[in-house]
């Protein structure tokens, strides 16, 4: 079990709407009318909703030192965050408005608790029910990535090289070897950039090898954060594609570009590659680009998103992520 990461969006929209939703569930249980309920919901916003503000402003400044402890004591600490909040706006609200009746502060922390502890549940249910799928998310990127043509190819090229350049054949061995070692490695953990990057250039160098002077990659990475945290083999499978789908067909071959920089928060990466109209190749695209579309968000929730597109004779990837630092 793990507390939710709290400098998350999707996960800071969900827990405000969760609590909203719970404050009108327990209304609902305590007084069974709903014009009551109703009644009662808008008497006691001035409570509920400024310590809901102020209880999803604290997680999201103390995400980080919560996400180091161990669950219980972090959720304990979650759940007393919220109650002490709950107390301070009723007392807050009671000296303001003296002239009407307040729930009493143990009421008040007592719904505060159970709102954080139904919250808590909710993301934990939603932790099980996901992890499954990402490791599923795994195995599909795996076998869309490591396509069959790529590795008997791959082969071949060594074959072809022992004998005439046995140093490069041995280079092209261990960067398939890094590859595949990275591809069995476990998902549920984002990966340095850095070491992303490493991996896609191995990549790059078999390919160059198989293809000889058709493959150009222009990397323009000078600026890429190499400290940033990023889904596992989320670029390779980018530059295998556009190797596929854009230099492959093409007798005279081609050029890739992968574009790596951080604009305000958001880490961006951006490949292209030449557009052949031959539907039949390109028919493998949409499986790999939802694959990382949902790696994306397993890993980011509402923060990231991938966009693809066509731009005059360049088939365009692009995918915005939030810039996280790896821990030094």
């Amino acid at each position: 079990m793990v507390l939710p990461d709290f400098r998350s969006l999707g996960v800071m929209l969900r827990a405000l709407l969760l609590a909203e939703g719970l404050r009108f569930v327990l209304a609902y249980v305590a007084l069974g009318n709903l014009s009551e309920v109703i009644e009662s919901v808008i008497r006691w916003a001035g409570i509920f909703e400024p310590a809901l503000l102020t209880v999803l402003a604290g997680l999201f400044l103390a995400s980080r030192p919560l996400s180091g402890l161990p669950y219980r004591l972090g959720a304990a600490a979650v759940a007393l965050l919220a109650a002490l909040c709950g107390v301070f706006w009723r007392y807050l609200y009671a000296t303001q408005f003296t002239d009407m009746a307040v729930p009493s502060p143990v009421r008040v922390a007592f719904t505060a608790l159970t709102l954080a502890v139904g919250i808590l549940f909710y993301f934990n249910w939603r932790h099980r029910v996901l992890s499954p799928a990402l490791s599923e998310a795994r195995l599909m990127a795996l076998q869309a990535r490591i396509r069959p043509h790529f590795l008997f190819n791959s082969l071949n090229t060594v074959l072809g090289l022992m004998r005439s350049e046995p140093r490069r054949a041995e280079t092209v061995l261990e960067n398939l070897s890094e590859l595949f070692r990275a591809s069995m490695a476990e998902a549920s953990a984002l990966a340095p950039l850095a070491k992303e990057l490493e991996l896609a250039r191995s990549y790059a160098e078999i390919e160059a090898v198989r293809l000889g002077g058709r493959l150009t990659v222009d990397w323009q990475c000078q600026n890429a954060p190499l400290d940033a945290l990023v889904p596992p083999l989320i670029l390779q499978p980018l530059l295998e594609n556009a190797v596929y789908h854009g230099i492959e067909p093409a007798a005279g071959g081609g050029t890739v570009s992968v574009t790596i920089f951080v604009r305000g928060d958001q880490l961006n990466l951006v490949v292209r590659n030449p557009v052949h109209h031959l539907r039949e190749r390109r028919s493998g695209n949409r499986m790999a680009l939802e694959n990382i579309r949902e790696r994306l968000d397993l890993h980011f929730d509402a923060e990231a998103a991938l966009r693809a597109y066509e731009s005059g004779d360049e088939f365009v990837v692009q995918i915005r992520m939030p810039y996280r630092r790896a821990a030094s």
